[in-house]
C-alpha cells in the first residue's frame, strides 16, 4: 500500500531548510512558491517531484550539483553531503557521482520508430546539443529573473544597488478624474459654456452667432506615499526610498515617512541623484529605524496634510509591516478618518509574503478591513502588483 502523500507545506519547508543547510541561497519565498507549485501540479512520483523542486528552487546551474545531492539525501535517505564538506578525505558528496538524472517528461506521442528514450533523443546524449539546450533552459532562470523574485531583504550590496535603479524607474499612474475646470469642444452633445459664448457674441454686435460648448477636463489622482521607516522595516527601506523617489519625479507624488513621528521628504527626494536624494532624506528625519506609531504618522498626515487637499481623492500608499506601539482603536480611528478623505487606500507590508503569514498584529489588524488593497511588494516581482493596484480605479 503506497504511503500517503506529504502536505506540500511541511514538504517545502524541509526541503528548502535542508538546501540552506547544506549551502544553497533560499528564502521563505521560495518555499511559498515550491508549496503552491505542489498543491498546482501534484507530482505523483519521484520524477515528477525532482522537476517540480528543481524548476522551482533552483535558479543557476552552478546549483545543480548541490541540488541533486540534497534532494537525493532527503528523498532516498541517504547522508547530507553538508556533513563532509571542506574536508579533502571525506568521500564524494552524495549526487556528486557521475549519474543519469531523471528526464524531463515528454509529452509527444512516440512513433513506432521514435527511440527508446524518447522522440528525437539519442540513447548516448553525447551528440544531441538540441536536448543540452533544453537541458539548460529548464535548468535555471536568468539572472535577471532571480533578482526580480528575490526578497529585497536578502539581495547583497551590490544587488540592491542595481534593484533600486530598477524600482526608481518604475512608472506609478493613478487613475483620472473629472476636474471641475472645462476645457472647449466642438461636440454639439456637450453643455454650452455660457461665458466663452458672451464673450464670442462681442464680436459679432452682441449677437450670439457661435454656441461654444464645453466639457470638463480629466486629470490623474493625487498619489501620497507614507513609508515606515522603522527599524523593524530597515531591511526595505532602502529599496522603498528608492520608490517614492521614482514617484515623486514621475507622477508628481507626494511623500511622507514616519518612525514616531511624520516627515515630509518631497522636495528633499526631488533631485535626480538617487544617493544625494537619500542623503538628504536621511537628514530631514531625526527618528530614523526607531519605533513604530501607525496612529501617528497617519493621524498626523491626516490632520496637517490631509484636510488641506493632498488627501482629498487621492491614492494614498502606506508602506509598513503593520508592527505598531499604538492601540489597535488609535490605528483604526486614524484609517478610518484617512479612508474619508482618500479615493484608494494601498497598503504594502513586505511580511505578507512569508508562509503561513495572517496579520493578527493589532496595527495591522485594525488598519486592514479599511484598505481597498493589501500587496506585499517584498521583491521587484511583487512590486509589479503596487504598481497595478495603485493604477486600478
Amino acid at each position: 500500500m503506497p504511503d500517503p502523500p506529504v502536505a506540500p507545506g511541511p514538504l517545502a519547508v524541509g526541503l528548502t531548510t535542508a538546501l540552506r543547510r547544506a549551502g544553497l541561497p533560499t528564502t521563505p519565498e521560495r518555499a511559498a512558491g515550491l508549496a503552491r507549485a505542489l498543491q498546482l501540479v501534484p507530482p505523483r512520483d519521484r520524477e515528477a517531484l525532482y522537476w517540480v523542486c528543481r524548476v522551482t528552487l533552483v535558479s543557476d546551474r552552478a546549483q545543480l550539483p548541490l541540488f541533486d545531492a540534497v534532494f537525493s539525501a532527503v528523498f532516498d535517505g541517504r547522508l547530507d553531503p553538508a556533513d563532509s564538506r571542506g574536508d579533502p578525505t571525506a568521500p564524494p558528496a552524495v549526487g556528486s557521482e557521475p549519474r543519469t538524472r531523471p528526464a524531463p517528461p515528454d509529452r509527444r506521442a512516440q512513433g513506432p520508430g521514435a527511440p527508446e528514450g524518447g522522440v528525437g533523443h539519442a540513447g548516448g546524449g553525447d551528440d544531441d546539443d538540441g536536448g543540452a539546450e533544453r537541458d539548460v533552459v529548464l535548468a535555471a532562470a536568468s539572472a535577471e529573473e532571480r533578482l526580480r523574485h528575490t526578497s529585497f531583504a536578502d539581495l547583497t550590496a551590490d544587488e540592491l544597488t542595481g534593484v533600486r535603479e530598477l524600482v526608481r524607474r518604475l512608472v506609478l499612474v493613478t487613475p483620472s478624474r473629472r476636474s471641475r475646470r472645462t476645457r472647449p469642444t466642438r461636440h454639439g452633445r456637450d453643455r454650452i459654456d455660457l461665458r466663452r459664448t458672451v464673450r464670442s457674441a462681442q464680436r459679432s454686435g452682441g449677437d450670439p452667432v457661435r454656441l461654444v460648448h464645453a466639457t470638463r477636463r480629466t486629470q490623474p489622482r493625487r498619489l501620497v506615499l507614507l513609508c515606515d521607516v522603522s527599524a523593524s522595516m530597515e531591511p526595505y527601506t532602502r529599496v522603498y526610498l528608492s520608490l517614492l523617489q521614482g514617484a515623486v519625479a514621475g507622477a508628481r507624488a507626494e511623500a511622507f515617512v514616519f518612525s514616531t513621528r511624520l516627515t515630509r521628504l518631497t522636495r528633499q527626494l526631488a533631485v535626480r541623484d538617487p544617493d544625494q536624494a537619500l542623503a538628504r532624506a536621511g537628514a530631514a528625519s531625526s527618528d530614523w529605524a526607531g519605533g513604530t506609531r501607525l496612529a501617528a504618522g497617519i493621524g498626523g498626515f491626516v490632520a496637517t496634510h490631509g484636510r488641506r487637499g493632498l488627501a482629498r481623492g487621492a491614492v494614498v500608499v502606506v508602506l509598513s509591516d503593520g508592527w505598531a506601539q499604538d492601540d489597535p482603536e488609535d490605528v483604526a480611528e486614524a484609517m478610518r478618518r484617512l479612508r474619508r478623505l482618500a479615493h484608494r487606500i494601498v497598503w504594502v507590508n513586505p511580511r505578507k509574503a512569508a508562509p503561513g503569514y495572517a496579520p493578527l498584529v493589532g496595527g495591522m489588524a485594525a488598519a486592514l478591513p479599511l484598505c481597498d488593497a493589501f500587496v506585499s511588494g517584498h521583491s521587484l516581482a511583487a512590486l509589479e502588483q503596487v504598481v497595478a493596484a495603485v493604477r486600478e480605479a
